[in-house]
């Protein structure tokens, strides 16, 4: 299945001079989904073994939750702050026009667990450099990072050297 062309393109959205790629219209295709979540369970499975699926909000939860269940693991959120109920560690990151700030559960990652990090888009790598942050602050190993979608002209990868990196789509 030619994943890449049952996604759709939103000119000028969220902001002029941008070009969304929007993943709902695989979300709707029931095969097309299907077919994304297997794909992205064999980059993870060919990572060697590992503890934990870790996924940013909020499109990371949609692949992520599946994914982890599909491999029977746990899932961990990392949630912009304030949106997480108990006590939380915390990164700042760059965006574009400014800054936000990233958390997780303080208990979410035990020291020495290996985890996957699943996510929909890579992007410039910034919020994926964060998340990473956080699971190495608790003392958790990134084994692999898999991707529904990669912007490969935006050069993300940069920020990753080190770490496994896996995508489905590449533009």
């Amino acid at each position: 299945m030619d994943l890449k062309a049952k996604l759709r393109h939103v000119m000028d959205f969220p902001k002029e001079g941008i070009d969304f790629i929007d993943i709902t219209t695989v979300l709707q295709d029931a095969e097309a989904l299907k077919t994304t979540l297997e794909q992205m369970k064999e980059k993870i499975s060919a990572m060697g073994d590992f503890d934990l699926v870790v996924g940013p909000e909020s499109r990371g939860f949609i692949f992520g939750t599946p994914l982890a269940y599909m491999l029977g693991k746990g899932f961990i959120p990392i949630r912009k702050k304030g949106k997480l109920p108990y006590k939380t560690i915390s990164v700042e990151y760059q965006l574009e026009y400014g800054t936000d700030v990233l958390q997780m559960h303080e208990d979410a990652v035990k020291p020495g667990q290996k985890v996957v990090i699943i996510d929909d888009l890579l992007a410039t790598g910034g919020t994926t450099e964060s998340n990473i942050k956080l699971i190495e602050q608790l003392g958790g190993e990134v084994v692999g990072i898999v991707y529904f979608i990669e912007l490969s002209f935006l050069n993300g990868r940069d920020k990753l050297k080190g770490y496994k990196v896996e995508s489905i789509v590449k533009f």
